[in-house]
């Protein structure tokens, strides 16, 4: 069983060496997106819902390549620079993830400037 790099023009480039996503199988591990426009390359939004949405959208455009949806997802982390997004993170993640939601961790780290959240995902495809 092979590794596929997954690959989409609408998703950001990834700006080191690593793939967008990459599958085996019937894993499929999405790299972390944040809230860049896959045409500008610029930052959407400034607050974390608005940037959740676009990194969300980034994710979504990923699966698709590889033939799958939010819905195979079982596994998502994110990474967010302060604690008191976490409220409005989860308000905008419960618009556009379903039941039954995915495991989630959740973690606070450095961005580069103006990016407020970071989502890796983990789906498993039938």
């Amino acid at each position: 069983m092979s590794k596929i790099a997954i690959s989409t023009e609408n998703a950001p480039r990834p700006v080191a060496s690593f793939a967008q996503a990459s599958r085996k199988g019937n894993i499929l591990q999405v790299a972390g997106q944040v809230a860049f426009d896959p045409k500008t390359g610029e930052v959407v939004g400034t607050t974390v819902a608005e940037q959740t949405r676009q990194t969300f959208r980034n994710i979504e455009a990923v699966l698709a390549e590889a033939g799958s949806s939010i819905d195979d997802l079982v596994m998502v982390r994110v990474y967010l620079t302060d604690t008191a997004h976490f409220a409005e993170l989860n308000e905008t993640y419960n618009q556009l993830v379903r039941e039954p939601y995915p495991a989630r961790t959740t973690v606070y780290v450095g961005l580069p400037a103006g990016l407020l959240v970071e989502i890796d995902a983990l789906a498993v495809l039938d």
